[in-house]
């Protein structure tokens, strides 16, 4: 028979690889690739997550986020008032992954719940799900000032942890919602407008980019384009779309 290791020590070794990753994307070891992005040339990334043994699901996700710990790890926590890790179903096969919390994020503790969360959730439930069925996060837990868009050296500080969160929750399909999600998740800096409607892959997962909900209410005559990247998300799930009342 095979050795049966205590699971206690089977999750400290996983903590220990997590916060030797957060190390080296913090400039401390190996970089690879630039971020998208204006002076990002300058700074260190996040290299692949270590190939080790991780728990998947709500264990793993409880282990990302007990690692996250009260972040300082850039200046985004000196305003923030809750930091927002990411909410909904640990085992879901889609998960959505958007720029940054905004006010009421901030305030609320819980992704994408103000006017463009409202419009993501029904676009959720047009596609026949709800809201606790999928994953929705962030390339960013806390609320930049002014909701400007993520710099640079915040995005390499909370990348890390993006990445163990999506290899916790291993979905079938990822949606990156506008083009900073898309641009950190496939390291380019293609427009969203080219990005969208085309599969492309993130460590082996199919990601889907489209529009960010907040552009969309800005622009609704876009909102049958990002329909239709839904419905192809939908496709490769295997899902069919509800019927329409």
């Amino acid at each position: 028979m095979g050795e049966v290791r205590d699971p206690a020590a089977e999750l400290a070794e996983v903590a220990r690889e997590l916060r030797r990753h957060v190390r080296w994307a913090q400039g401390r070891g190996e970089t690879q690739a630039p971020l998208a992005g204006p002076g990002a040339s300058e700074l260190p990334v996040a290299v692949e997550i270590p190939p080790v043994a991780r728990p998947g699901g709500a264990d793993g996700l409880s282990l990302v986020r007990t690692e996250l710990g009260d972040c300082r790890r850039c200046k985004l926590c000196e305003g923030r008032s809750n930091l927002v890790f990411g909410a909904g179903d640990p085992h879901a096969d889609l998960v959505f992954v958007g720029e940054g919390p905004g006010a009421e994020e901030d305030e609320q503790g819980e992704p994408f719940v103000g006017k463009p969360g409202q419009l993501l959730t029904r676009m959720i439930e047009a596609m026949g799900l709800r809201r606790e069925q999928v994953y929705i996060c962030n390339v960013v837990k806390c609320r930049p000032p002014g909701n400007r868009s993520p710099e640079p050296e915040e995005i390499a500080a909370c990348e890390p942890f993006l990445q163990a969160q999506l290899a916790a929750l291993r979905p079938k399909a990822i949606v990156a919602l506008g083009e900073f999600a898309a641009q950190t998740l496939l390291r380019e800096q293609t427009p969203i407008t080219r990005l969208r409607g085309t599969w492309r892959v993130y460590e082996g997962i199919p990601l889907m980019p489209t529009f960010h909900p907040a552009y969309l209410l800005r622009s609704p005559a876009e909102k049958a384009k990002a329909w239709d990247d839904l419905k192809l998300v939908m496709a490769r799930l295997g899902m069919e779309p509800p019927a329409r009342r």
